[in-house]
């Protein structure tokens, strides 16, 4: 096949879950399909790392955008665009004229076989009117984290906001599934929460997969009171599940174990979220070369999430490293997981706290749960079953296509 793949997020470095998706599936395709990548690079892309990392594509090009933010002139005109149309102010942020003009080059030329959209904000980039065929890879139920982010936010004018934005993001989600010949999700759950929403769509579900060699137990003596949670912390879902962490469920362990550490790694952490960690005692540790040192050294990982959609690959990584990990629900969503077997599940705060105390005393239950984890994403899971399972979809609707 040849393959065009439209990002709009950046894919280099792969320091986030979607883009570590992106990036294994694109890896694995290339060894067999003729590749090409448009992306985008903003402040701290490589896109000379990432044309490397990916030097059996047939080429990978790279678009200078970064989307406007918050206070910025650019994001208030995006903000009024939306306000006068019933799209989102997402859909406004991540048009790149430069980009989309490539793209539709690139299909007019007629030599591409399949367009991939990854990513919800690459939709708009994408012409749907040519023959074609489109796959909307769709890493989340975008809508579903606006809406929760909206019932946790104190700020009463940002809830009325964010309840309006979600319907338009809802509104988005369905139109994009709707054009696509073809929509992937991420999880059996997504997938019905899309088709769904566009009814007569074509949607179906690819697994979340990881590198078992690069994530593997790595002989680490894990410290017996210390926690650990990774993430980008420039995602408001991962601000928020930390900050959760800090008021809620932290104090109720440390009246068990006041000799209980505590590390949050991950890229770019907000000062507000520095200034709350230090309050605790926390260690932030920013942006780091490897991720795996801070998962082995920790006897139990934590995914207090409360705000969340598809699923997370940081999971399957602290499992695939022989880690206990205590999760709530949606930090748990849409993987193939059961509690108690591969994980604890806990919602509310005591729940927690209960849960991570009885782990951090039980070493013999936290080595049971590391190897059933392992076990599972070993054998299950590796980033090549899931991009055979994605090259099926995208086989089937070419061949469907020329017929």
């Amino acid at each position: 096949m040849r393959i065009l793949w439209v990002n709009v997020s950046g894919l280099w470095p792969p320091n986030a879950g979607g883009r570590l998706r992106s990036f294994h599936i694109l890896a694995e395709l290339s060894r067999r399909h003729q590749v090409t990548v448009v992306t985008t690079r903003g402040v701290g892309d490589d896109p000379d790392a990432l044309a490397a990392a990916l030097s059996r594509c047939e080429q990978v090009m790279s678009v200078p955008h970064a989307a406007p933010k918050p206070g910025e002139a650019r994001f208030v005109a995006a903000l009024l665009r939306s306000w006068l149309s019933v799209r989102p102010v997402h859909f406004w942020r991540w048009r790149v004229p430069a980009l989309r003009r490539k793209v539709e080059a690139m299909l007019a030329s007629g030599g591409v076989d399949l367009c991939v959209a990854d990513f919800l904000n690459a939709t708009p980039n994408i012409p749907t009117a040519g023959p074609t065929p489109i796959v909307f890879f769709a890493h989340n139920v975008e809508h579903v984290i606006w809406k929760r982010m909206g019932r946790v936010d104190p700020r009463l004018w940002w809830r009325t906001a964010l309840a309006l934005e979600w319907r338009k993001m809802r509104r988005w989600e369905a139109h994009a599934c709707a054009q696509a010949s073809l929509t992937l999700a991420v999880s059996p759950r997504d997938r019905d929460m899309l088709a769904a929403l566009a009814p007569g769509a074509r949607v179906f579900a690819i697994p979340t997969g990881v590198d078992p060699a690069h994530f593997a137990p790595n002989g680490v003596v894990e410290s017996p009171a210390h926690l650990v949670f990774t993430g980008s912390m420039d995602w408001y879902p991962n601000e928020d599940a930390i900050l959760y962490f800090l008021d809620e469920i932290l104090p109720a362990i440390r009246r068990e174990i006041p000799a209980v550490s505590f590390t949050v790694a991950g890229r770019n952490p907000t000062p507000r979220l520095r200034s709350a960690a230090a309050a605790s005692g926390v260690r932030v540790t920013g942006t780091v070369d490897d991720i795996r040192p801070h998962i082995a050294e920790a006897a139990v990982y934590v995914v207090p999430l409360r705000i969340g959609g598809g699923t997370r690959l940081k999971l399957f990584e602290a499992l695939a490293m022989g880690k206990a990990v205590v999760s709530t629900k949606i930090g748990a969503e849409g993987l193939p997981l059961t509690a108690g077997r591969h994980f604890v599940a806990a919602d509310d705060p005591a729940a927690f706290a209960s849960a991570t105390v009885s782990l951090l005393r039980d070493p013999g239950r936290r080595k049971a749960l590391g190897d059933a984890g392992r076990r599972l994403v070993t054998e299950r899971y590796s980033w090549s079953q899931v991009a055979r399972e994605f090259e099926a979809r995208c086989e089937e609707l070419v061949t469907r296509h020329a017929r």
